[in-house]
């Protein structure tokens, strides 16, 4: 079994290695991640420019170094240094919590939808928490999951999406299988001048959430599952379709079904 571990903070980073550690007495492990912070750039992809890789070895692990995003590194894994096979790719272990609507955003994430569009069994970690992480934890969360996850043909048809409890596994009180909560980060925009020109940083506001925020959090979301102390495991797939709203956008359908009748009739022949 080969295991494919990649995340969006860099390949020197602690929660990558945490799970290195982890895993490496389980199967083969190998290591494709960006050279350096990459996070928040979502399932982004280079097309412009040429991709640089720089290949080393640290502890008995090959490692590729990639000059771009997590999900660069994913698609040069599978594609040109990996091709004969990985059975899972395992992205994180990521600092601070990938819940509700920031999925969207996350290079975790981002790194194992590469994998997952490819049919390879795909998780991504994290710890819910930013400051001091306990990576331990998240590493043998991790551990646990791979011997039924790699391999395993229901595992190509969903992501999974793990946050753990920044907490001693001796602490956490059980685990949920989860949805992702309406929710998504607060970003704000501040505005500055270099002396040349003026700029803007985009940025993630994190607000603790008040006491009642807290108890209308609804049961079976991530979320709650953390609020709970419990590791959250929310299934992902790809399909963005709005189901069950066909017959409400019927008359929108309608409306242009007859505005294309009307000028398809007026264009001359």
């Amino acid at each position: 079994m080969r295991l494919l571990v990649t995340n969006d903070d860099g390949v020197g980073a602690p929660g990558l290695w945490a799970l290195v550690r982890a895993l490496r007495d389980l199967a083969e492990v190998v290591v494709v991640a960006p050279d350096r912070e990459q996070s928040g750039v979502g399932a982004g992809f280079t097309l412009h420019q040429p991709i640089r890789v720089r290949r080393v070895f640290r502890r008995g692990v090959p490692i590729h170094a990639v000059e771009g995003t997590p999900a660069d590194a994913v698609i040069l894994a599978l594609n040109r240094f990996y091709p004969d096979g990985i059975d899972a790719i395992i992205a994180g272990i990521n600092p601070g919590s990938n819940m509700g609507r920031d999925v969207f955003l996350s290079g975790t994430v981002g790194a194992a939808l590469q994998g997952h569009f490819r049919g390879v069994p795909s998780i991504a970690i994290s710890m819910a928490r930013i400051k001091r992480p306990r990576y331990s934890t998240g590493a043998q969360i991790a551990r646990a999951l791979i011997p039924s996850v790699a391999g395993n043909e229901l595992f190509k048809s969903v992501l999974l999406n793990v946050t753990v409890p920044n907490l001693s596994v001796e602490q956490i009180q059980g685990v949920e299988v989860t949805r992702l909560m309406e929710r998504s980060s607060t970003l704000e925009v501040r505005a500055g001048d270099d002396g040349r020109r003026g700029h803007y940083w985009i940025g993630v506001r994190f607000k603790k959430p008040t006491k009642k925020e807290r108890a209308e959090i609804p049961e079976g979301t991530d979320v709650w599952a953390i609020r709970e102390k419990r590791v959250s495991i929310t299934p992902l797939h790809t399909d963005l379709t709005a189901h069950g709203t066909s017959d409400a956008l019927s008359p929108l359908r309608d409306t242009v079904r007859a505005a294309l009748t009307a000028l398809q009739g007026s264009t001359p022949s």
